[in-house]
C-alpha cells in the first residue's frame, strides 16, 4: 500500500501486514495491559502474627479465664498481625514477541485507517524552543496529543516540547503499545517508517 508523504507530493509504499493489518481489540487490550503491569512496582507488605516481634508466651491460663488463647500477636487484638497478610509480587504478564509486534502493527493500521497517521519527510524545528513547536504542530494541522516519532530524535524537538502539554517525542526504539493508543494523531517521519517495518517484519 502507500501513504502520502505530507509537504512533498510523494507517496511511500510500505507493508500491508503493517499497515493495512485487521484491527484485533482482544490482542491490543492485552498487550497494553501487560506493559502497563511491568510497570507496577507490586511492593505492598503487611505482618502476619508470624512477623511481628513480641513473646510468644501465653498470657493467661488454658482453663479458668474465659476463652482459651496463645499470646497478643494474634490478629484480633490491636497491635497484632494481619489475618491475610499482603505480601510482594508480581503483576508481569507473559507476552511473547510475536503478540507484542502484531499488536503494534494492529495499532497503526488502525490510526491509518482512521487518517490519524501522518507521514513527512522530515521533523525538525529551527530552535530549540516552544513557539517553534507550536508552529510546527499548527502548519501540520495538529492540536490535541501528537505524538512524534522520528528515527533518531534530537535534543531539540525534546526541549522544544517539554512545555507542551501531551506532546510526546519517540525515536524508533522507544515506541511502545501504551504511549501509541493515547495518541490522537501519530506523526511519522519516512525514515522513521522504514524502521518501524523493519523491526515489525
Amino acid at each position: 500500500m502507500e501513504l502520502a508523504v505530507i509537504g512533498s507530493g510523494k507517496t511511500l509504499s510500505v507493508s500491508d501486514a503493517i499497515f493495512g493489518r485487521e484491527f484485533s481489540e482482544d490482542l491490543v487490550h492485552q498487550v497494553v495491559v501487560a506493559y502497563r503491569n511491568a510497570g507496577r512496582a507490586g511492593t505492598k507488605a503487611q505482618k502476619s502474627r508470624s512477623d511481628l516481634s513480641g513473646t510468644t508466651k501465653k498470657f493467661k491460663r488454658q482453663k479458668g479465664g474465659g476463652a482459651r488463647h496463645g499470646d497478643y500477636r494474634a490478629p484480633i487484638f490491636v497491635g497484632g498481625g494481619v489475618t491475610f497478610a499482603a505480601r510482594p509480587r508480581s503483576f508481569a504478564q507473559k507476552v511473547n514477541r510475536k503478540m507484542y509486534r502484531g499488536a503494534i502493527a494492529a495499532i497503526l493500521s488502525e490510526l491509518n485507517r482512521q487518517g490519524r497517521l501522518k507521514v513527512v519527510e522530515k521533523f525538525e524545528v529551527a530552535e530549540p524552543r516552544t513557539k517553534a513547536m507550536v508552529a510546527k504542530l499548527k502548519e501540520l494541522g495538529i492540536e490535541h496529543r501528537p505524538l512524534i516519532v522520528t528515527e533518531d530524535a534530537t535534543e531539540s524537538l525534546y526541549l522544544a516540547a517539554r512545555n507542551i502539554p501531551y506532546v510526546e517525542i519517540r525515536d524508533v526504539q522507544g515506541l511502545d503499545p501504551v504511549t501509541l493508543v493515547g495518541a490522537e494523531h501519530v506523526v511519522m517521519t519516512a525514515d522513521a517508517v522504514k524502521k518501524v517495518e523493519e523491526w515489525l517484519a
